[in-house]
């Protein structure tokens, strides 16, 4: 897979809080952003942007709880930035915000490599902002398999193989 985003796409990545490595983040992101582009046939204007912030469980709680009415910390939440026209999105794509305790924590639960668990977060905040949603069972499934398909691109293992399929778990 080639690790090509589209023609002046920017990711802006932001640390707010929390024991990130912002080296790390950015070789991950780009990574996993490209992957999903060329995986999932994402398309998106030139010099489109993706705002990333790497923060902690009490500043995602705040947003939760605010634009979701959920009073508690989320490994992962998406705001679009912008309707498509068409199928093509930009060029503010939107901002995905990440919790550092509850992705650490639920990688641990899991058993599995942080790394890998943030790339997958990656991936569903990316899919968000392209309308892709977990509402409805036939929403979340088609959502699942272009996960699935994205992080196979990248050598990362199914996260949906040993759990059921759960629509708006987020």
């Amino acid at each position: 897979m080639p690790d090509i985003l589209p023609d002046g796409f920017q990711i802006d990545l932001s640390i707010e809080a929390g024991d990130w490595d912002e080296a790390v983040l950015m070789v991950l992101s780009e990574r996993t952003v490209s992957a999903a582009f060329s995986a999932a046939d994402l398309k998106v204007l030139e010099n489109t942007e993706v705002s990333l912030l790497f923060t902690d469980d009490a500043s995602i709680r705040k947003l939760n709880a605010q634009w979701r009415d959920k009073d508690k910390p989320t490994n992962v939440l998406s705001f679009p930035g912008s309707d498509p026209d068409g199928d093509v999105y930009g060029p503010l794509l939107g901002d995905i915000v990440f919790a550092y305790e509850t992705v650490v924590r639920e990688a641990e639960d899991m058993g599995i490599d942080f790394s890998d668990h943030l790339s997958h977060l990656i991936v569903h905040g990316l899919l968000h902002l392209f309308d892709y949603d977990h509402q409805e069972n036939d929403e979340a499934e088609l959502m699942e398999s272009l996960e699935k398909a994205i992080l196979a691109s990248i050598g990362i293992e199914d996260p949906y193989a040993d759990r059921p399929l759960v629509a708006d778990e987020h």
